[in-house]
């Protein structure tokens, strides 16, 4: 649901948090906080603006280190009074110079055992059925569309945007294997999949349609 920024709801300082994330990974980047002029500037340039509290002033991040943070989308939550920034970046986005301010693990605070929700139980490796799984969770997040996901985030921008994707993470398969380099071919493989599977559930194709004219084309 597309929201006016008229419903932003800033608190008593006039500052609403911000949550940066990668608009790819997903990592959570930094929580900063947006007054009106910030977040004005943020829609207007495509790069993150912020209010320092400490400073009392508006800054523009990388302005000074280089880091940009080129806006992919913004989010309000369902209260209205906090954002998720998705982001683009041009470099860490701590001032240590780590991708990420959280990088200090809390003690005693893990790691627990989560198993995602596309991955199967005990731990099997069967591409079948985790592209089965991947396509069911990709459908999931076409129909309930949840703050915060990218794969929402290649819903909302529609087919040109997938489709983009494709393309892209098609190109980078093939430098990898180009450059004869195992690791990143097997990386940019799993982007390839995703991207195609969310095309897929874009245009309605299922994985067993796939998997008939596989077979129609075995048998000739």
């Amino acid at each position: 649901m597309k929201i006016a920024i008229e419903d932003v709801k800033f608190d008593d300082q006039g500052l609403i948090p911000a949550i940066v994330q990668d608009a790819r990974s997903r990592m959570v980047l930094t929580l900063a906080y947006m007054n009106a002029e910030s977040l004005k500037k943020t829609l207007e340039t495509g790069e993150t603006w912020f209010w320092s509290r400490s400073r009392s002033s508006l800054w523009h991040k990388g302005a000074t280190s280089g880091n940009t943070q080129q806006v992919a989308n913004v989010h309000l939550d369902c209260d209205g009074d906090a954002l998720v920034v998705l982001v683009v970046t041009n470099g860490p986005a701590c001032h240590t110079g780590a991708e990420s301010c959280f990088h200090n693990e809390l003690e005693d605070a893990g790691p627990f055992e989560i198993t995602p929700p596309f991955v199967p139980a005990a731990g099997s490796a069967n591409l079948a059925e985790v592209l089965a799984n991947l396509y069911r969770l990709v459908e999931s997040r076409k129909r309930e569309r949840p703050v915060g996901s990218y794969t929402t985030y290649l819903f909302d921008q529609g087919l040109d945007k997938i489709l983009k994707k494709v393309g892209e993470e098609s190109a980078e398969t093939i430098i990898a294997a180009k450059n004869d380099d195992r690791e990143a071919l097997l990386k940019e493989t799993a982007d390839l999949l995703y991207h195609l599977v969310v095309l897929l559930v874009e245009r309605g194709l299922t994985l067993e349609e796939v998997g008939e004219e596989l077979v129609s084309r075995s048998k000739k």
